[in-house]
């Protein structure tokens, strides 16, 4: 069973930042690809990053430019970079372990932390 928690959410004016932080369970987290997913009220989780285990990149076109993942191996800690942050970024936002090849394929969840934008 892979375990994720997530942490770093919190409220932020538009335009600042905020580092959200989602810490894997040892045993699994070097053969995962790991992403960061967003919903908000009556709408489905969406994809915002993705990072295989090779440390390639996917991203929403929404945050390209703004949003930056990242992952440290000896941490089994996936880390989300979001700079220029906008009120339409308010979401809760969850960490993922699962597989990617051109999409992410999106398998354990984390319970969710709140990011909030205000303008």
């Amino acid at each position: 069973q892979v375990q994720l928690v997530e942490s770093g959410g919190g409220l932020v004016q538009t335009g600042g930042s905020l580092r959200l932080s989602c810490a894997a369970s040892e045993s699994t987290f070097l053969i995962h690809a790991m992403a960061w997913y967003r919903q908000t009220p009556g709408n489905s989780r969406e994809l915002v990053a993705g990072i295989s285990s090779d440390r390639r990149t996917i991203y929403a076109d929404s945050v390209k430019g703004r949003f930056t993942i990242s992952r440290d191996n000896a941490k089994n800690t996936v880390y989300l970079q979001m700079n220029g942050l906008k009120p339409e970024d308010t979401a809760v936002y969850y960490c993922n372990a699962g597989s990617m090849g051109t999409s992410f394929y999106p398998n354990y969840w984390g319970q969710g932390t709140q990011v909030t934008v205000s303008s």
